[in-house]
């Protein structure tokens, strides 16, 4: 009787302790580089939904003939070219001249507005400094309209601005005497200010909040030195805390630029889908120019305008502020 023998198996005939030619790579250590990815991508999935696939499809619509005509096939539209973007920057005709006046309230809005909520914030700031009681309830009121919504804080100051039982003509008009009769704050020339108003309250607490945070980084020592030199509180705000905060002011004023520029809930719940020709804000007025007039073609080239504007203004404020600052030493 013939036995076979098992196959013989293949030996490492690599020498003991000395290295693998190929090390194989650990399939855990794939794992955990691949990891990160992983964990943003559906964070870049959705970035991409809601921003980019939108962006690309407003430029494209931007350079077509989309009327109400063809809301059920927008595909269809006829191409127009540049002809949008003529219409747009027309300033002579109807449609350029409502736009160019709507950009002008709009810089003319958004630069008060930062200025406001940044000088407020920095001096609230600058005051919970100093130790006091009830220092912790003032900071946690200091920051109720920033946490509110947007649409039940605006609808509230729409009752406080009524004409004839808001809060507002009641405490100007009927306990402090300040005009000679209840203003209508909601249409003509007033409606500017009761914009601005509202978006000042409820912007400063964001001013506020960073600011602070900012403070917490400029040591104690600077202000006890420079008040043992004779230096006084303007002096010590001047000469540290505003050198100090130069690095968070730049980030801060560019996002409080560019929020309020491109707000849209406030002037919309304030107002309604036509806002006063005082209060005409640019970002209501394209949507005035898409979803009222059913013109969508223009209203998308007026957002590529938008965004050009909004990326040219970045780039060169960008380029102004980091003009000069030195590397930061690795």
């Amino acid at each position: 009787m013939t036995t076979t023998a098992p196959a013989e198996q293949s030996v490492d005939k690599t020498p003991s302790g000395a290295a693998h030619p190929h090390p194989r790579r650990r399939p855990g250590r794939i794992r955990r580089i691949g990891l990160p990815y992983l964990l943003l991508l559906p964070a870049l999935l959705l970035e991409l939904l809601v921003h980019l696939v939108p962006m690309v499809i407003g430029t494209v619509m931007s350079f077509k003939e989309l009327t109400q005509f063809y809301i059920r096939d927008w595909g269809a539209a006829p191409w127009s070219g540049l002809d949008n973007y003529k219409v747009s920057v027309d300033f002579d005709a109807p449609v350029g001249e409502a736009l160019l006046h709507s950009f002008l309230v709009t810089v003319a809005f958004t630069l008060l507005s930062v200025g406001l909520c940044w000088l407020i914030g920095t001096a609230a700031a600058v005051f919970m400094q100093d130790t006091f009681r009830g220092r912790g309830l003032l900071r946690a009121l200091f920051l109720v309209p920033y946490a509110l919504p947007v649409y039940a804080a605006v609808i509230t100051w729409v009752f406080m601005f009524q004409h004839d039982n808001g809060l507002v003509n009641h405490v100007l008009h009927d306990q402090l005497h300040l005009t000679d009769k209840p203003s209508f704050w909601l249409i003509g020339d007033n409606s500017f200010w009761a914009l601005l108003t509202v978006s000042v309250w409820k912007g400063w607490p964001f001013a506020f909040l960073i600011v602070m945070a900012g403070l917490q980084n400029i040591p104690g020592e600077l202000y006890e030195a420079a008040a043992l030199d004779g230096a006084g509180l303007w002096q010590q705000i001047r000469r540290i805390t505003l050198p100090s905060l130069r690095p968070v002011n730049q980030v801060l004023l560019l996002v409080l630029f560019l929020w309020t520029f491109n707000d849209f809930n406030t002037p919309y719940v304030l107002f309604g889908r036509s806002a006063p020709e005082a209060a005409d804000l640019i970002s209501v007025h394209i949507y005035q120019a898409s979803f009222v007039t059913w013109n969508f073609g223009t209203g998308s080239a007026m957002s590529v305008l938008l965004l050009l504007f909004l990326l040219v203004v970045t780039g060169v404020y960008l380029l102004l502020t980091t003009r000069g600052r030195k590397p930061a030493d690795v």
